[in-house]
């Protein structure tokens, strides 16, 4: 049966932050799946290596966690490989793939073609936030890969809150992690990852709106004041 998000309080949260901003991310993981048990939900993209360093630390504490895939119908086939082997490697046993509503030719003739040159926004939008929504229906907690070296727009999230726009408890264990502590986490514990990362890429969404050679996310929508998709915005 599905649960209901409960909004912790202000002081909660605070006191929440307080604690794990010096503990490990390992430990602030163990309390997300011991508070949320299977009301949590764990996002994965198959891209970055952020994503793959919580997924291998819930994989060894809890492999039948709620994993969900945002399949945009543009995902480079790296990323297809990266979850197949992830999956495979790390023993997850409960993931889920989630599509947008729309399939690629619906939405050329409802909206024209080749959308995210032209908005972007609601391409995201269809194609990310509202699967989003619809895999955290039911779920209580959500855990993400964000960390505040990524960009300026995250460099203030927190370890914990309250994400008002889909009603769940949103986690970012490595929020305070380095790219370096990433990779180093990533490297010593052989955690598989996309192979795109080798090829110049450092941000990786869908193919028609993401390039090489760029730091950060600024490969990610040429072009355009935009550097989310919106699912942390």
């Amino acid at each position: 049966m599905a649960e209901t998000a409960v909004r912790p309080s202000d002081a909660e949260l605070a006191e929440l932050n307080a604690r794990f901003e010096t503990a490990p991310a390992e430990a602030i993981v163990e309390w997300a799946i011991e508070r949320f048990g299977d009301g949590l939900a764990v996002g994965a993209s198959f891209g970055g290596i952020s994503g793959m360093a919580i997924l291998h630390m819930v994989a060894a504490r809890k492999p039948d966690v709620f994993v969900f895939v945002l399949d945009t119908d543009y995902l480079f086939e790296e990323t297809y490989e990266t979850m197949r082997r992830a999956v495979r490697e790390l023993g997850l046993t409960n993931v889920h793939v989630f599509k947008p509503k729309l399939s690629h030719e619906e939405q050329a003739r409802r909206y024209g073609a080749a959308l995210w040159m032209r908005d972007p926004d609601l391409c995201c939008e269809i194609r990310k936030v509202e699967p989003n929504r619809r895999a955290l229906a039911g779920r209580t907690a959500w855990v993400a890969g964000l960390r505040r070296d990524q960009s300026e727009g995250r460099a203030s999230v927190p370890i914990v809150a309250w994400n008002e726009k889909f009603g769940v408890v949103k986690i970012n264990p490595l929020a305070n992690w380095t790219e370096q502590q990433t990779w180093a986490y990533i490297v010593r514990h052989g955690v598989p990852y996309n192979p795109l990362l080798d090829r110049g890429y450092s941000s990786i969404g869908c193919y028609n709106c993401t390039v090489p050679g760029l730091p950060g996310r600024a490969g990610r929508w040429q072009g355009f004041q935009k550097d989310e998709c919106g699912l942390h915005t």
